[in-house]
């Protein structure tokens, strides 16, 4: 992606860019809310296993040392950190980079030597990053990473290369709205759900699944009212940009990555199945548990979007949303993501050599309502015997990909409730039993800890 694999790449951890994505968008009516926002901007530390010794990472707080060296230990050979002055738990670390001025001129200062800006995606703000330090982006501007993550664009595309897909509509102007929702209302009339999604919604935000007819309608109502607002005030035609689909029964849901060369290459890299519970989304697996049939059409969907990208101007990362039905038929495309993914920070575990080939890995994370900072040292202590020590085939325990998010809302607790945090991390064995084994030791200790709030 950059012309050589020496170039020295700075990475910025910015999750959940499609909030920068979706300014100045119609979207569906939501309350707008800060809730949780200190622990997904500490997701940033996610980007840390992403490079190399000659690379370099943005980060909004120092490393734990004692998480340092636990990666150390591991053999893991991390990048430079560089750490933002003053940050606000309300911003994303690139955000907090640009009212930074020294650490700027740190960032200036390899320019020279070819380093190129990436992040978990591009906005405007990273391209505001990259001309105030003179960084070249070592992924497309922004414009273009915009257009191929709307939810518009990935149903389009499937539907021009005949990939199957829930039978559905997108959406970018009222007359389609009103096709779409008069539509859908049948099948609701039928008995089917449908769901209703903002083109650039993300982490669970921005969707609606329907049973009712009139409650669509309500939201068709205001769908249009906002529209028209908006258009009154920017001028020009009344625009949306939404997505309806029928609800469909599935087996799995299932996320894979592949990657898009500057000269228009496309990589299959891996298929992770999503495991959940009672509904609730738990972690990844892999491999997934696919035929060899599942996994080739997968890998063929993969070329045909990836040559369609590269096309429309994207080259990077992209992560791939789809399903398994009850017949075990593949919804192949759910939604594009055309940007960095979970999935793609997990993947040190086997890229890096901390599992073997044939190990089975677990990615998930556990929440902690804690009354105190937890220093690494104490969670490993307590996790004594449970972690990841002894990399490579055979591997067993869990390895800690981030640490930032357990300590994130420290900072913003009130009263004596104590604050939430999160303990993100890869379970590593030789098979399931052992991963649901040591996950139940995990839950288990953590539930013990004298410093939970409660306890």
């Amino acid at each position: 992606m950059t012309g050589s694999a020496d170039t020295p790449l700075v990475f910025l951890g910015n999750f959940e860019v499609e909030n920068h994505w979706a300014i100045g968008e119609p979207a569906l009516p939501r309350v707008a809310s800060h809730a949780g926002s200190a622990v997904v901007n500490r997701m940033d530390e996610f980007a840390l296993l992403l490079g190399g010794k000659n690379d370099h990472v943005v980060l909004k707080t120092p490393l734990d040392e004692g998480y340092r060296a636990y990666l150390e230990g591991l053999g893991l050979e991390l990048p430079t950190v560089h750490v933002v002055a003053g940050q606000d738990p309300r911003r994303t670390v690139s955000e907090d980079a640009l009212e930074d001025a020294e650490l700027l001129s740190a960032l200036a200062a390899l320019a020279p030597e070819g380093a190129r800006l990436t992040g978990h995606g591009i906005s405007v703000i990273e391209e505001q990053l990259a001309e105030r330090t003179g960084l070249s982006l070592g992924a497309p501007g922004a414009a273009v990473c915009k257009r191929v993550n709307s939810k518009v664009y990935s149903r389009r595309l499937s539907d021009r290369l005949g990939i199957r897909q829930a039978q559905g509509w997108a959406c970018e102007t009222l007359e389609e709205l009103a096709e779409a929702v008069a539509a859908a209302s049948e099948l609701l009339e039928a008995g089917t759900k449908v769901v209703l999604k903002d083109a650039f919604g993300v982490s669970g935000k921005g969707i609606v699944v329907l049973d009712s007819a009139k409650r669509l309608s309500r939201l068709h109502r205001m769908a249009v009212q906002q529209a028209e607002k908006a258009a009154a005030a920017e001028g020009g035609a009344p625009r949306t940009a939404l997505v309806i689909e029928e609800w469909v029964a599935k087996r799995c849901d299932l996320n894979y990555q592949f990657t898009v060369g500057r000269d228009g290459s496309v990589h299959f890299d891996f298929v992770k199945e999503l495991l959940t519970e009672n509904g609730v989304h738990k972690g990844h697996r892999i491999p997934a548990r696919l035929s060899e049939a599942q996994v080739a059409e997968i890998a063929a969907t993969a070329q045909q979007l990836g040559a369609q990208l590269a096309a429309d101007g994207y080259y990077g990362v992209v992560g791939v949303d789809a399903m398994v039905d009850p017949d075990e038929g593949l919804y192949p495309v759910i939604e594009i993501n055309a940007r960095n993914n979970m999935s793609t920070y997990q993947n040190v575990v086997h890229e890096g050599g901390l599992a073997g080939a044939d190990d089975v890995a677990v990615a998930r994370h556990w929440p902690l309502r804690l009354t105190r900072p937890l220093p690494f040292g104490e969670l490993a202590a307590l996790l004594d015997g449970l972690l990841l020590t002894a990399p490579g085939p055979g591997a067993e325990g869990l390895f800690v990909n981030n640490y930032a998010t357990v300590n994130a809302a420290a900072a913003d607790e009130t009263g004596t409730d104590g604050y939430e945090g999160r303990l993100y991390g890869v379970l590593v064995a030789a098979d399931d039993a052992r991963i649901e084994a040591i996950d139940a030791d995990i839950t288990r200790r953590l539930a013990a800890h004298p410093e939970r709030s409660g306890s």
